[in-house]
């Protein structure tokens, strides 16, 4: 039963990084030269993707599955529990950055900073309360082996 909700869920998340926009970006959403842009948790935002993040990246967190999608300079993060964030990721200052709002408040996901990402996994350090966390690709719609499930009953 919980692997059929799981499954569900990032099927869910899975299915938003179809939807991402192939169009060009509205002129009138650019910033002035002289401003810096900034996210709307008021951080600085990425001023360019990241080929690397792109994806569906998939951990577990307190008996809780989290997929981490990215697409283009977008970002989301939803658990199973009902949490959801969004936001930019992609590099800023020469680093990769993920900046995030959750709809519940929550601070733990706000701003993470990637430091290392490769074919299969991508480790990020948040500067909540949560440090460092590391994430597994999904490929094709299918959660990634080896992730815990929890105790069997």
């Amino acid at each position: 039963m919980r692997s059929a909700a799981l499954a569900a869920g990032l099927a869910g998340a899975l299915a938003l990084t179809a939807c991402s926009g192939g169009g060009s970006e509205d002129a009138s959403s650019s910033t002035s030269p002289t401003a810096a842009p900034t996210s709307a948790s008021g951080s600085p935002a990425v001023t360019g993707s990241s080929e690397q993040l792109q994806g569906s990246w998939v951990t577990t967190a307190g008996g809780k599955v989290v997929a981490l999608v990215v697409t283009g300079k977008k970002a989301g993060v939803f658990a199973t529990g009902g949490t959801v964030c969004s936001g930019t990721a992609g590099t800023e200052a020469g680093m990769r950055m993920i900046h995030l709002t959750c709809t519940d408040g929550s601070k733990d996901r706000g701003t993470g900073m990637v430091d290392s990402v490769d074919g299969k996994t991508m480790k990020v350090t948040w500067s909540g309360k949560l440090g460092q966390e590391t994430y597994t690709r999904a490929e094709g719609g299918k959660l990634p082996s080896g992730l815990p499930t929890g105790p069997q009953r």
